[in-house]
């Protein structure tokens, strides 16, 4: 099993970013696309995010589990969707375009290029958090929180959170290989809901384990007195370079688009084919 979330060291430009910053283009890109609903700039961003993937070195065999899990639940979304609001995109979007079928459930225009927006939401998103789970060190990343104005507790708590991520996934295969030692299959040789309960079986002992392991650190930091003093230093301190400053000025850039694009349609959704 890959380490999907774990940072995996590199050389590329992107690596080479702050943690603050590329935390700030990680929540500024995010916000702007959830709040858009204008598929030129959806686009935009979701060019954007792959070629930020092919910078970063990121290869397909480290991310080829969690992309196809996104898009099982994407998938299954835009199904939900449509079965719970067939017509929401005739009101969204002022118009009816029926390409087949009648009633409550007749195909619409309208409704498939509103899903195609959701789907192009998950296109954008995923990459930009495979990027900045990926090539961002957990230190340097509290340092950089820490630099931009948050507590250092809070910053500290944040780096703990990414360095365990990869240690829960190791436990989960060491569960799972232990699980399968006894007799219990959880290949693609099993039914899918046997597979589903062995997974369900290793959720106790995970949690368990967990738990342990947060006391363990949680004890280790308080003989340390960590949390006394109001400031701490960073071994990992970054400074503000100028691709830093480069790469925060294309934010603004894409922002400014953004509102362009809204003043220009009227509104935040837009639709070219009423």
């Amino acid at each position: 099993m890959n380490n999907i979330f774990g940072y995996q060291p590199g050389k590329s430009i992107i690596h080479q970013l702050s943690g603050g910053t590329k935390l700030l283009l990680f929540l500024l890109l995010t916000i702007s696309g959830m709040l858009s609903f204008d598929v030129r700039y959806l686009i935009l961003l979701m060019i954007i995010a792959v070629v930020g993937l092919k910078v970063a070195g990121i290869r397909w065999r480290n991310v080829s589990t969690i992309v196809k899990f996104v898009a099982v639940f994407a998938v299954m979304n835009l199904l939900l969707i449509y079965l719970f609001a067939p017509q929401y995109g005739v009101k969204l979007f002022h118009s009816q375009t029926i390409l087949f079928g009648s009633g409550r459930y007749a195909l619409t225009l309208e409704q498939l290029f509103y899903e195609f927006i959701v789907l192009a939401k998950y296109f954008f998103s995923l990459p930009l958090a495979l990027i900045f789970l990926l090539t961002t060190n957990p230190s340097e990343f509290a340092a950089g929180l820490n630099k931009i104005g948050l507590s250092y507790r809070i910053s500290y708590a944040v780096a703990l959170t990414l360095r365990y991520i990869p240690s829960v996934q190791q436990e989960f295969v060491m569960i799972s290989h232990a699980q399968q030692a006894r007799g219990f299959d959880m290949s693609s040789n099993v039914p899918l809901r046997q597979r589903i309960k062995g997974a369900f079986g290793i959720m106790m002992p995970l949690v368990f384990s967990s738990l342990s392991k947060i006391d363990e650190v949680s004890r280790s930091m308080d003989l340390r007195r960590f949390g006394k003093e109001k400031k701490r230093s960073w071994y990992y301190e970054q400074k503000f370079k100028k691709q830093d400053w480069w790469f925060l000025l294309g934010i603004v850039v894409l922002v400014v688009i953004e509102m362009l694009l809204i003043k220009v349609t009227g509104s935040r959704f837009w639709y070219p084919f009423s």
